[in-house]
């Protein structure tokens, strides 16, 4: 129960009641009610400029982990980029120098994307820009991967071909140093056993006994094992390919056939001296495109680098030939 308050009426030299007007008290209390409505306004207002609810924690929290996942991407993104870049420069200048195959263009590497716009289905989002240029540097290099992996399946068939290439080509001498007397001749002007004028001799002599082995200087098939050509008597020609033909003259023997197939080292006959021959030797030729080339640099399989100079040496003297 309230007080009851009064005061004194100098008047009437009394106590009197106070009494509160309805009027005074409803503007008291519509005065409370809104400085009461005012403090909750600011109290929210400070509330949600200040503090965090859980809800918006909870958002914080994801927004800062995918910021942290997409830094991890663009790292790896930045590695990924920077291997590649360093096959793409060994690709460029080592293997595709070594198999001379023209390089890859940068642009044609790097190329993006023309056409419609890919990326438009990202516009619109407040990192709109980030998430479209990472999109767009994952397309570019998924391109650059595939160009690589078609430039390495390329490769792989290059190699393979110039393992073919090598296996083929002449590259051995067809007679072991062991079993040779001498180098007789070379490829050049020499004179001639018979008529004792100078004119070019077209392959290299070398003497060796009657029956010792000839070999195979490159894998190849037989093309002829027969004596039906002029001066060379019983000889054996093979195709190896690429262009490039050997031929073994003067023979005693064959130990091949025509058709045959041969591989670098197999034994495919014994020195003769059948045919024009003043002793015997082998006489050895090597044709490039229907073109007689001179042998001695095509030794590299079977010859140290001293064995070579000296074969090299007695080569390229003009004395006289055996056939």
């Amino acid at each position: 129960m309230s007080k009851v308050k009064y005061y004194y009426d100098s008047d009437t030299l009394s106590y009197r009641k106070i009494t509160r007007k309805k009027r005074r008290t409803f503007k008291y209390a519509m005065a409370f009610l809104f400085s009461a409505a005012l403090f909750g306004i600011l109290t929210f207002f400070l509330a949600s400029q200040f503090l965090e609810s859980p809800k918006e924690k909870a958002l914080k929290r994801e927004l800062t982990n995918m910021q942290f996942q997409f830094d991890l991407l663009n790292k790896k993104m930045n590695e990924a980029e920077t291997v590649l870049a360093n096959v793409e420069e060994r690709d460029n200048n080592i293997y595709r120098l070594y198999f001379e195959s023209n390089p890859i263009p940068e642009e044609q590497r790097k190329a993006g994307f023309g056409g419609i716009n890919r990326y438009k289905v990202f516009e619109g989002f407040d990192n709109s820009k980030l998430i479209k240029e990472s999109n767009k540097r994952i397309d570019i290099l998924q391109k650059r991967i595939v160009v690589q992996s078609k430039s390495l399946d390329e490769i792989k068939i290059l190699a393979e071909e110039k393992e073919k290439f090598l296996a083929t080509i002449p590259a051995i001498q067809p007679v072991n140093n062991e079993d040779l007397t001498r180098m007789a001749s070379g490829f050049g002007m020499r004179t001639d056993p018979f008529t004792k004028a100078r004119k070019k001799h077209w392959g290299m002599d070398f003497t060796a006994p009657r029956g010792t082995p000839i070999y195979a200087a490159g894998d190849g098939i037989v093309t002829r094992a027969d004596s039906n050509s002029s001066g060379y008597g019983n000889h054996i020609r093979i195709d190896h390919g690429y262009g490039y033909q050997s031929l073994y003259a003067h023979l005693y023997k064959y130990n091949v056939g025509k058709n045959q197939k041969v591989k670098r080292g197999d034994l495919i006959g014994f020195v003769g001296s059948t045919g024009r021959s003043e002793a015997p030797h082998l006489h050895y030729e090597i044709f490039k495109d229907g073109e007689r080339i001179n042998p001695i640099n095509f030794y590299y399989g079977s010859l140290t680098a001293e064995e070579y100079s000296k074969l090299l040496e007695h080569a390229s003297l003009e004395n006289q030939s055996l056939d």
